[in-house]
């Protein structure tokens, strides 16, 4: 199965790997896992990957069908900050959701934080 980042990767060699317990070693790679992660339907995944501190205490999933990611813009976010913005729009069958995510590290590994305004 084609990853469904956009990489164009097949997914057990891309967001797979990080699924499965590695970690992004940028904030794009986690957006782009992230994003892997609401395709799937892996929710743990995703609340590993959240901030401690917005991190929902459930998260239920619905069946939205993503079809594709455009990265838009990004600001740091590199193997040696401490945070960055990945803007994005995230495509699926009806619309478009177009956000400015921040992405911080927590304890060394990168997090979701929230939508930047």
């Amino acid at each position: 199965m084609t990853c469904p980042c956009g990489l164009g990767g097949r997914y057990e060699d891309c967001c797979g790997r990080f699924h499965k317990g590695g970690n992004a070693p940028t904030a794009e790679l986690l957006m782009r896992s992230r994003y892997a992660a609401f395709a799937v339907g892996d929710r743990a995944y995703l609340l590993r990957t959240w901030h401690s501190t917005t991190r929902p205490r459930r998260l239920t999933l619905d069946d939205t069908e993503w079809t594709g990611l455009t990265i838009v813009d990004r600001d740091k976010g590199g193997l040696f900050d401490k945070e960055g913005v990945v803007e994005f729009d995230a495509h699926y069958s009806g619309g478009v959701l177009h956000e400015r995510s921040r992405f911080v590290r927590e304890d060394g590994k990168w997090v979701y934080l929230d939508a930047a305004g």
